[in-house]
């Protein structure tokens, strides 16, 4: 059982600014109740210019959490989108390499890339769920589904198995104090939905957010994050990708198809979708281009033989599960059910 949260803002800082103040309190009490000390890193709040400005204190958090012997979970704040910066600080004299030891590390978003960064270092990571997105969730609770996986994982340290939502809610419009207990607009949920191959595949599950994902090879958002991702070998080779299952869920940016086929044709191009297993496709947030996103899949791909499960509930659409990365996952579309290995 998790005793000890620390949490960390390795991409943005917005849990220190005084406007979201309240969410944080919100999200405090229900680790408390849950009977968790929760550390807060050193710079983990002191606002979005400072944590923008200081990628090298972000790195010195996540080291420091790493080093904590009393912290069992490592739990991100929020996404972001520049934790790449944190690279040099954490590989240019193997710091992250010579502190990291394997404990529970959940973020999702631009954590994708920090997943990326302790994976290459071998560690098993949870992928799907944030401090602040979950944890702090404006309704009278956590979402009952994000809930379900989340005390899976601080009372047990791992996942099982993962089954559909029966619902799915629409993002909030306003995250102000006066939200504060309100339920979010909900809509029946249709299950995992099979676009194409067999129903039936296993292999370790790698992956994120498709956004963070594209910056790894285009200088649309970064001018330096490809030149800087390829110094520091950090996409995985392809031998790596062997047997694999990818994952991939799109951000609150809801990018356009055209942006999302250009992200798979990267991929496509880097060799992934030959060497993986299967791909898993989170929900994209308020459904957005959901049919759009499944046509490029098909034509990307151009494999109708390769797997592809869509419309699970996992990164940037409520509600959220959590994924572990690092350990062999057997995926039974009939069954409705991912299980993982122990």
């Amino acid at each position: 059982m998790i005793k000890t949260v620390g949490i960390v803002s390795l991409s943005s800082g917005i849990i220190g600014e005084e406007f979201v103040k309240f969410e944080v309190e919100i999200g405090l009490r229900r680790l408390r109740e849950y009977g968790l000390t929760v550390k807060f890193m050193p710079n983990a709040r002191k606002g979005l210019d400072y944590i923008k400005e200081h990628p090298e204190k972000r790195a010195q958090d996540l080291l420091q959490a790493f080093r904590d012997p009393e912290i069992d979970m490592i739990l991100c704040a929020i996404g972001g989108d520049d934790t790449f910066r944190l690279l040099p600080y954490l590989f240019d004299h193997n710091e992250l390499r010579d502190t990291v030891s394997q404990k529970v590390f959940l973020g999702f978003s631009d954590t994708t890339v920090n997943h990326l960064m302790l994976h290459k270092l071998g560690l098993r990571t949870f992928y799907g769920q944030s401090f602040l997105a979950d944890v702090c969730e404006l309704g009278p609770q956590m979402l009952l589904y994000s809930k379900k996986y989340f005390e899976e994982l601080i009372f047990t340290g791992t996942i099982r198995e993962i089954v559909p939502s029966e619902t799915w809610y629409e993002e909030r419009k306003s995250f102000t104090p006066d939200q504060v207990g309100t339920e979010r607009i909900a809509h029946p949920d249709r299950g995992f939905e099979l676009l194409q191959g067999p129903p039936a595949f296993c292999g370790r599950i790698l992956g994120g957010c498709i956004d963070s994902l594209y910056d790894f090879f285009s200088p649309e958002r970064h001018a330096e994050q490809p030149q800087l991702c390829k110094k520091y070998q950090l996409f995985p080779a392809l031998e790596e990708w062997k047997g694999r299952i990818l994952l991939l869920e799109s951000s609150e940016e809801k990018m356009s198809p055209q942006k999302y086929r250009r992200a798979l044709e990267c991929l496509k191009k880097a060799g992934v979708f030959g060497a993986v297993s299967g791909v898993l496709v989170g929900k994209p947030m308020d459904e957005a281009y959901a049919e759009e996103y499944k046509q490029q899949l098909r034509d990307v791909i151009a494999d109708p033989h390769l797997p592809v499960l869509c419309n699970i509930n996992i990164g940037h659409a409520t509600p959220r599960c959590i994924i572990p990365f690092g350990v062999e996952a057997f995926v039974d579309a009939k069954k409705q059910v991912i299980r993982f290995a122990g």
